[in-house]
């Protein structure tokens, strides 16, 4: 079947005919057939460079031979036992280590899931009800944190869903990104707030990058008013270096979440933090977190393959590196917006400055993104199909694919 044929058929069986809103392009969406290095092949016969990854999980690409090797080691053994498995403590070992804020890890299904316990462990161990994110920051579709961004710095939460109530956004507050100064006035007036939780690289709407002091600033001010800093590293975590955002930055979040590129392109999230406050989750203590497929053998077999082979070809995130720039430098002098990159983390946005917070990136021409996207797309490049989705590169990526890209960009803006 066609891809516009499995979209009619699905329009009748599943909302809106997708599984995630993202995926929901006009006027219907690819079905991606098979997926193989840097690569995806629709259910219509086009082959298309990949450069949107499942939204950043797969750095080492579609289908890679390790990840497979180590799926299929687990199948032969089991894939869900309801116990703990040996894995287990040996992954967690391995990324407490390469984090400098996790002294304890517990793992989970998703980044939601992350978010939604890191937010209550906080509560839990604080004793203060609020929290506090950034203004277009997304940390999951859990209710307490689906809040509209606002224009003031210091927004109580209004719902940016039906269904979530008004009484538990009410305990969310927002400011804006890039700027210490809200937040310290925020934290000044208001006692109750239990944690800032803040995505240390905007990855959602991005990348919209921090300024050189910012991430310092925010850990003195969440330091000075006893409020938790959680970084949501779902994903910049292993996507930015060995240690994610706290290690390029130097700063030592209090909590700490995962997702996306621990699980190898397979369900996982977790979160870690300091172990006076990590002893709280249940067994240990009262804050109580559990799920039946938590630390699945099956996504910490594929997650751990892909972190040591992280930790064996270092050196790939130099490259990385390099292919951002190339794709940038082939857009140096557009008049039409703006590109910024950091490491394997991109994006074209159409406005005349690179944004520096969630207000500013709202008025980039989605008009002229959307027609961008199609002519990439004609060039063989699949890209987010959202102007504010990060674009990925993987290491499997090969120099043909990069120059392919930037001559794609060169020629469609």
């Amino acid at each position: 079947m066609k891809s516009s044929d499995l979209y009619q058929k699905a329009l009748g069986l599943m909302p809106g005919g997708v599984s995630s809103p993202v995926r929901a392009i006009r006027p219907y969406p690819f079905y991606t057939r098979a997926g193989d290095g840097s690569r995806i092949t629709t259910v219509d016969g086009e082959v298309l460079i990949d450069c949107c990854m499942a939204y950043g999980p797969l750095i080492l690409g579609h289908a890679h031979p390790l990840i497979h090797q180590a799926i299929t080691w687990q199948l032969s053994k089991g894939w869900l036992y309801g116990t703990p498995a040996p894995v287990e403590p040996e992954f967690a070992e391995l990324i407490i280590r390469d984090h400098p804020g996790m002294d304890m890890i517990r793992f989970v299904s998703s980044g939601s899931e992350a978010t939604m316990a890191a937010i209550r462990l906080a509560r839990g161990f604080s004793g203060k009800q609020d929290i506090v994110k950034v203004e277009g920051g997304f940390h999951g579709a859990h209710d307490g944190v689906l809040v509209k961004a606002g224009s003031g710095a210091t927004t109580h939460g209004v719902p940016d869903s039906a269904g979530v109530l008004p009484d538990v956004v009410s305990h969310t507050r927002q400011v804006p990104y890039n700027d210490p100064e809200a937040l310290e006035s925020l934290l000044s007036r208001e006692d109750d707030i239990a944690a800032f939780i803040i995505e240390p690289v905007m990855g959602n709407i991005g990348p919209i990058l921090p300024d050189d002091s910012y991430l310092r600033d925010v850990r003195e001010i969440t330091r000075a008013h006893d409020v938790l800093l959680i970084f949501d590293e779902v994903i910049t975590g292993y996507r930015l270096g060995i240690g994610g955002a706290q290690v390029m930055f130097g700063v030592r979040p209090d909590i700490t979440t995962l997702g996306k590129i621990i699980g190898g392109g397979l369900p996982i999230g977790a979160f870690g933090g300091r172990k006076e406050i990590m002893e709280l989750i249940s067994p240990a203590g009262p804050v109580y977190q559990a799920g039946t497929f938590s630390g699945n053998p099956l996504s910490l077999s594929a997650g751990m393959a892909t972190v040591r082979w992280l930790h064996a070809h270092r050196g790939i995130y130099r490259v990385m590196e390099a292919w951002g720039a190339e794709i940038g430098e082939a857009v140096a002098g557009k008049t039409e917006g703006s590109f910024v990159r950091l490491g394997s983390m991109f994006k074209y946005f159409f406005r005349n400055r690179a944004p520096r917070t969630y207000l500013e990136a709202k008025e980039c021409d989605t008009g002229k993104f959307g027609e961008f996207w199609t002519a990439m797309r004609k060039k063989g490049i699949f890209l987010p199909p959202s102007q504010f989705e990060t674009n990925f590169l993987s290491a499997v990526h090969e120099d043909g694919d990069i120059g392919q890209i930037a001559a794609a960009y060169q020629a469609c803006i």
